[in-house]
């Protein structure tokens, strides 16, 4: 199954995060990750949802998406060049003897360690998801004690919204 990413701009109102949910599960379409938040325009939110599908089925949800009270747009993100990112803090189990190893494996990734505690330190990255999933296959060896993933964050790359909304 391919991977797609949304934009939706809706307007900032009680409910639209649970009816665009309760669509996703209608339609048999898992949300992997799903940010939300203020735009450039007062009253707008701009939620950024993965998830899952073949393109056929896509197109159905966000047909049906659009019809929803309270959605501005849809905008396919991933059929076209994009910028996402996401953050993610990391607690890894580290003994002081192991914390020079840990920054070796985490400047390369441009990942900063933002914590040190007695038995462990937190390391937070920002990255594509693939970024952030290499940074941790390094990590797991070392005993990730836990971990947070924000959602991903995406915009079209170059042109505005305005030009690619589907």
């Amino acid at each position: 199954m391919q991977r797609h990413t949304l934009a939706l701009l809706v307007n900032d109102h009680p409910g639209v995060l649970t009816r665009v949910a309760i669509l996703f599960g209608q339609r048999n379409f898992n949300i992997d990750s799903i940010t939300v938040g203020a735009t450039e325009e007062a009253g707008l939110s701009r939620m950024i949802i993965t998830t899952n599908g073949d393109e056929r089925r896509l197109d159905q949800l966000m047909k049906q998406l659009c019809k929803l009270i309270d959605i501005i747009s849809v905008t396919h993100l991933s059929k076209d060049p994009m910028v996402a990112r996401e953050i993610a803090l990391i607690r890894v189990h580290a003994k002081a003897s192991q914390r020079t190893e840990l920054t070796g494996i985490v400047e390369p990734f441009r990942a900063s360690i933002v914590d040190i505690g007695p038995a462990s330190i937190i390391i937070q990255a920002t990255g594509d998801s693939e970024k952030i999933d290499a940074l941790l296959a390094l990590l797991s060896s070392y005993g990730i004690e836990e971990l947070t993933r924000t959602g991903s964050v995406a915009m079209a790359r170059g042109l505005s919204l305005e030009l690619m909304q589907a």
